[in-house]
């Protein structure tokens, strides 16, 4: 029982990937990943979306509408099409 206690504590989990419009609303997030085209990454590195920044998730529309997120105090409103281009790793507190 021990041993398997052991190699439980030693294992290093992954965190755990989404699209930042499956997270929950008002979890902080980290960018991992932009998977998008060229121009669409130009854009929002422009609005400070890049690899390694951490973002807020405050509102979603309904009906698949836009999504609104805090990055560095500035309340941006993402289309669900390229909401659904970033990935995030979700906290310890995000759903499956």
């Amino acid at each position: 029982m021990n041993e398997l206690n052991d190699k439980l504590k030693n294992l290093n989990p992954q965190p755990l990937t989404k699209c930042l419009s499956d997270c929950d609303i008002g979890t902080e997030l980290k960018v991992l990943e932009v998977k998008a085209g060229s121009v669409a990454k130009m854009r929002l590195a422009n609005l400070g979306i890049v690899p390694g920044v951490n973002i807020t998730k405050k509102r979603s529309a309904p009906f698949r509408g836009p999504v609104e997120i805090l990055i560095k105090n500035t309340s941006l409103v993402v289309g669900r099409g390229l909401a659904n281009k970033i990935f995030v790793e979700c906290g310890k507190n995000c759903k499956l």
